[in-house]
């Protein structure tokens, strides 16, 4: 197994515990408030300073920094990234600062222009608006954080950074449910009944939980010798060539974030459809993070890295085994997540007031979002590598052209068939396929990561298990229905069913020879044999 792949292991556990917090986080808080008014107004809060988080600090500046400060370290040494690191944080401190006292005064427009919807339930739009005042300093933490982040992968350390989102669900669970009974206490704590006041308690829980994501990474950061210097200077070459990467990718992020304000202003007008799109996504979420984004993560310094030596040969070798990785684990769990959506629903959200009608509402929307699910797992991969090898303008004009298609098959799934909040998880999923389709066609240009009669070779190797997979689950999700459907039951059944598809589908693929199979299997004896 190759380094980057043992690398995505570690990052992908790192993930997937956070992934589990995650959801153990909209649980909770689905459970404190049901679908409606409070969540929706809590999910559209969040939304903006988290977007412009994805736009300005772990998407467009992550990567293009990761990237800057791969090569430098490795052409000039360490005393020249480190001050390109200061440069960066200085910077940083004086844009994002400036940023949120915009944000922080602008409050009232963006959600009007957001969620004008809002309006149509009494108090909805001016509980938004204290929510995202409460939120917009959130995206300093979180982009403070993302710039720690992109050192340490750049020296090669990838499960703490990974870890560090763990701690920050871990922090805004707890610290948000204490802080709920502090500023609702009147609230019995063994029946509780949350009123919107609580509401601000689990906003300055999601803030501590942001200051936590942070705190835990800068330890690490020390120890590999990084001491900050007040240093701002924006005409400094490398800190230009940070940006010079980032703003290309920033208005594609722009593209990427315009898609997905659309799709709230859409759902803004069906009460209850942010806590559906949210839930069902989170989920989404889980098999992306694991898969998609730990492959990305660990591929975006090692293609770096060659590219600087001219190894054209071993970044399309990196790039062809990242994505077949990511679509080994990713189709079988789209089949899994069509086949088991209100099973899954049902035993991870339906409790307290989110009830059985939520589940299937949410259950639909998940369905609808896995279409996209290998599409967004390869555009974690690819994107970052587009960067890497100094194609900036392609995923900039990938993401424009998907404006217009995401617009357009809004409203002919929403406003045409009526398809509600349904067609717009639809959307979302189809355009992650294009997008991906046209990044593929775009690399090909210029790195060789594999001949088409190879990866249809491949997709036949996977896509034939995936099925036979889902048939025999969907059956033995039937007959396991018959013997109760009690919540103890419905767990345990839906543990058999997802260890038998697993088995099925791995039992398939050593049988079609897939090479990751038989990786995977020989690492599993290797480990067995060393223990």
């Amino acid at each position: 197994m190759s380094d980057h792949r043992k690398s995505a292991g570690v990052v992908g556990l790192a993930v997937m515990g956070s992934r589990i917090l995650g959801l153990v986080r909209e649980q909770v808080f689905a459970a404190m408030f049901g679908t409606g008014k409070c969540l929706d107004a809590f999910l559209a809060a969040f939304q903006i300073p988290n977007l412009l988080r994805d736009l300005f600090a772990e998407g467009a500046l992550s990567t293009a920094f990761t990237t800057t400060f791969t090569k430098t370290l490795e052409k000039e040494g360490e005393s020249p990234a480190w001050h390109l690191a200061s440069l960066l944080f200085s910077a940083m401190l004086v844009i994002m600062g400036g940023i949120c006292v915009v944000g922080i005064a602008a409050s009232p427009l963006l959600v009007q222009i957001t969620n004008f919807g809002f309006h149509e339930v009494p108090g909805k739009f001016e509980l938004t608006v204290t929510l995202t005042r409460i939120l917009f300093p959130f995206i300093m933490l979180v982009s403070l954080a993302s710039v720690v982040m992109g050192i340490l992968n750049a020296r090669f350390i990838f499960g703490l950074p990974a870890s560090a989102s763990t701690v920050f669900n871990f922090v805004s669970v707890v610290g948000g449910v204490l802080l709920a009974f502090v500023f609702d206490p009147q609230t019995d704590w063994r029946h509780p009944n949350f009123s919107e006041r609580a509401l601000y308690g689990v906003t300055l829980g999601v803030m501590l939980g942001g200051l936590a994501q942070l705190g835990m990474q800068l330890p690490s950061l020390w120890k590999l010798g990084f001491r900050f210097r007040w240093t701002l200077d924006f005409s400094n070459p490398r800190l230009r060539q940070v940006w010079a990467l980032a703003w290309p990718s920033m208005i594609a992020g722009a593209a990427v974030q315009v898609n997905v304000l659309v799709n709230g202003m859409f759902a803004s007008e069906i009460n209850g459809a942010r806590g559906w799109l949210n839930c069902a996504f989170r989920l989404m979420q889980f098999p992306i993070g694991v898969f998609g984004v730990a492959i990305a993560t660990v591929t975006l310094p090692v293609v770096a890295r060659l590219h600087a030596r001219s190894d054209m040969g071993g970044v399309g070798k990196t790039i062809e085994e990242s994505l077949r990785l990511a679509f080994f684990l990713t189709i079988p769990a789209t089949m899994g997540l069509v086949v088991l959506a209100p099973d899954i629903i049902r035993v991870i959200y339906e409790h307290g007031k989110f009830n059985s009608a939520d589940t299937f509402l949410t259950a639909d929307a998940l369905r609808a979002f896995s279409i996209g699910l290998s599409g967004y797992a390869a555009i974690k991969v690819l994107t970052p590598c587009f960067f890497a090898l100094d194609r900036r303008r392609t995923p900039l004009m990938v993401s424009l052209v998907g404006i217009g298609l995401n617009l357009v098959m809004n409203f002919t799934l929403v406003k045409y068939f009526h398809m509600g909040h349904v067609g717009l998880a639809a959307s979302t999923g189809c355009l992650a396929l294009v997008n991906f389709l046209q990044l593929a066609l775009y690399l090909r240009a210029d790195v060789n990561y594999g001949s088409w009669r190879r990866w249809f070779r491949y997709a036949l190797a996977i896509g034939i298990p995936a099925l036979v997979c889902g048939g025999v689950v969907l059956n033995l999700k039937h007959w396991l229905a018959g013997f109760g459907q009690t919540f103890p039951w419905l767990v345990g059944a839906l543990a058999v069913e997802i260890a038998v598809g697993g088995l099925v589908y791995v039992g398939l693929t050593w049988i079609f020879r897939v090479h990751e199979t038989h990786t995977l299997a020989n690492a599993v004896r290797r480990k067995m044999v060393g223990s």
